[in-house]
């Protein structure tokens, strides 16, 4: 009998550790960033549907961002100051994600490869549910940056502010309203959090 792997080894998202070079108040793995990515991503794309006006596909970008980072499985978390240094490490990076995405869609029954991969690379995405996603990817770091920086942890300082600028650059307008309109909630307490935004 044959066995497949696949989904046990996207189980271990959990063991990878985020922002290894950090000091972190609270361990964020890459399950919790994906799940949390996922999440953003859902909320953006029905902004960009009912807000902006931009056609796009809510679960289909979704799913994506729950295996955005799948290839880490077999790569670890690179630390972004090491594969973004110069143009040389950044695309040996990609290359080995490539190789790393290839090598794990290797582990479904071939019947399911073809379908998984276009949510594992992010091939099946349009340029706008793409730019959606990597906007999303980067909201869940500045959640997380701000969390830290809350909570009192300066080590995050830096990170929130150079999060804070690449959100801008992306232009993206339905980032610019989650920032506006959302993410002020998430300094909030519990109780304050209910009653925002009912009617």
């Amino acid at each position: 009998m044959k066995i497949y792997s696949f989904n046990a080894l996207v189980s271990r998202m959990k063991y990878i550790r985020r922002w290894s070079l950090m000091h972190a108040s609270r361990t964020e793995s890459l399950s919790e960033h994906a799940a949390d990515t996922a999440i953003l991503a859902h909320t953006l794309c029905l902004i960009a549907q009912k807000i902006t006006g931009t056609p796009v596909r809510p679960e289909t970008v979704a799913v994506a961002a729950l295996y955005h980072d799948a290839q880490e499985i077999l790569t670890g978390d690179m630390p972004t100051p090491v594969k973004y240094k110069n143009e040389r490490l950044r695309k040996a990076y990609k290359a080995l994600e490539d190789e790393s995405a290839a090598a794990l869609l290797g582990y479904l029954p071939p019947q399911l490869r073809g379908e998984m991969a276009g949510y594992v690379t992010g091939s099946l995405l349009t340029e706008e549910e793409a730019k959606l996603l990597k906007a999303a990817d980067r909201l869940s770091a500045l959640i997380k940056c701000t969390e830290e920086v809350q909570a009192g942890n300066r080590e995050f300082a830096a990170a929130l502010t150079q999060q804070r600028a690449a959100l801008k650059e992306m232009n993206c307008p339905e980032a610019d309203y989650f920032i506006v309109h959302m993410l002020p909630c998430y300094a909030q307490p519990l109780d304050e959090l209910t009653g925002q935004g009912a009617d």
